[in-house]
């Protein structure tokens, strides 16, 4: 496992790849989160805004962007988070998620973060920042 303190500007930690979406993910979200809109659980809702089917919700995938770092907890916390959402996630896509060291202060490290699709194509861009204990 990568120890964060020992980590340089443009390593990269240990990418993570999750599990095909499902409705299920969504539907689970929209319950948690509290965001019923239907563009991300009925297809017939999605289709009337011309999506071809309904989509992740942008708040799901940048969640999952931070489990990079659940293995680091017992170093310190995510201080600060932003992303900007660059592509919609669809069913059945595979999203794989990125984490370069862009900077360290200190006990406090910059990172860059991405999220990819099976195709490649950035979902999401963003800055996140770990404070070490």
């Amino acid at each position: 496992m990568t120890i964060l303190s020992s980590i340089n500007i443009g390593e990269t930690i240990p990418i993570v790849e999750l599990a095909p979406v499902s409705r299920i993910d969504l539907i689970k979200y929209a319950g948690a989160s509290g965001d019923y809109n239907p563009i991300h659980t009925i297809d017939e809702e999605a289709h009337k805004l011309g999506l071809p089917g309904i989509i992740a919700h942008g708040m799901w995938t940048m969640g999952n962007v931070s489990k990079l770092f659940s293995d680091h907890y017992e170093e310190g916390f995510i201080k600060d988070y932003t992303v900007r959402f660059k592509g919609m996630v669809f069913l059945d896509d595979v999203i794989t998620m990125f984490a370069e060291v862009s900077e360290k202060q200190d006990d406090l490290l910059h990172f860059k973060v991405f999220a990819v699709n099976q195709d490649q194509k950035k979902v999401i861009e963003g800055k996140l920042m770990f404070q070490l204990f």
